[in-house]
């Protein structure tokens, strides 16, 4: 996602999983994310997708380019280093970047014109990377250490394409506390439901140590990113924080105590529990409106975002 600072807003939301699902489309129950409300904070509009873009359609305020299930891997390497099966998407990062580079292309006068527009934006990338960790723990735990680095890699590599292609403020964000999911929690259970296993909030310690390695290895390569163009700001978000803090004192932030760990909605032919406000899991992989919303107030107006955001212009409720 572009946000661009001066008056000329726009956001590019590039890389960014939207936290939609079909049950949601059905009960028209908007399941908004967070980078939604971070847009709202600073005045700009929820994205148009760029795969659906019409003809004259304004886009000045930015495209979104991600797809549901995308992974930062591509299916060769799934197919031939993963060795699991590949993902339900074939809109991956790479594929994605490539996307905004036609963006690029239709969009700009000249290269001169991309790079002053550029300036003027904050790129996001991610979160991404969630779903190929996913996939690792779900069928094939043993190699989750070794596909780590590659998608350390995959981001790193598009950053330093948007980079070099005009981008002088990026926020790269980390993962979430995969260990308090729902589905990763019942996914758990087959892993020995021993109480050591947990800490002391439910959440499995295994998988958020897991998320944790990620983030640390991502931490570096940005801070290595940063040594390499000092010139460029590049803005972590740590969603790990900014959502564990939910399930470490969920009544501070609205959320009800026995449901911290419950899915509002588990699954096909299941009842959407009444008041997704009290939950932090909406549907398993994915949190609530509420839950994204308390995100999103962390990242705006601090402390999870490193070096912090440029004054939003509105508060978020």
């Amino acid at each position: 996602m572009s946000l661009n600072w001066g008056v000329r807003k726009c956001i590019i939301d590039i890389f960014y999983l939207n936290k939609l699902n079909i049950l949601a489309i059905l009960m028209e129950y908007t399941l908004t994310n967070t980078h939604s409300f971070v847009a709202e904070a600073y005045g700009l509009p929820f994205l148009p997708a760029y795969k659906t873009l019409t003809k004259g359609q304004d886009v000045t305020k930015g495209v979104n380019f991600a797809f549901a299930g995308s992974t930062a891997l591509n299916y060769n390497n799934y197919l031939n280093k993963s060795r699991i099966l590949v993902p339900a998407s074939n809109y991956s990062l790479g594929v994605q970047l490539k996307m905004f580079k036609e963006f690029r292309n239709s969009t700009c006068k000249s290269k001169k014109d991309c790079r002053s527009y550029f300036k003027k934006s904050l790129f996001l990338v991610g979160e991404i990377g969630g779903n190929d960790l996913s996939s690792h723990i779900s069928q094939n735990f043993s190699n989750f250490r070794n596909v780590v680095p590659l998608v350390v890699a995959a981001i790193t590599k598009a950053t330093t394409t948007l980079i070099k292609e005009g981008a002088v403020e990026i926020v790269v964000p980390g993962n979430f506390p995969i260990g308090c999911g729902a589905s990763l929690l019942a996914l758990a259970t087959g892993y020995g439901n021993k109480t050591e296993n947990y800490d002391e909030f439910g959440c499995f310690k295994a998988f958020n140590t897991m998320a944790e390695y990620f983030n640390d290895k991502l931490i570096y390569s940005i801070n290595t990113l940063r040594e390499n163009y000092p010139n460029v700001k590049i803005i972590y978000f740590d969603y790990y924080n900014a959502a564990k803090r939910l399930y470490e004192a969920p009544e501070q932030y609205g959320f009800d105590k026995s449901k911290t760990l419950k899915a509002c909605c588990g699954g096909p032919n299941t009842t959407v529990c009444s008041d997704p406000s009290k939950y932090i899991n909406w549907d398993g992989p994915h949190l609530t409106e509420a839950a994204y919303r308390q995100i999103a107030k962390g990242l705006v107006e601090g402390p999870f975002a490193n070096p912090p955001l440029k004054p939003a212009s509105f508060k978020i409720a």
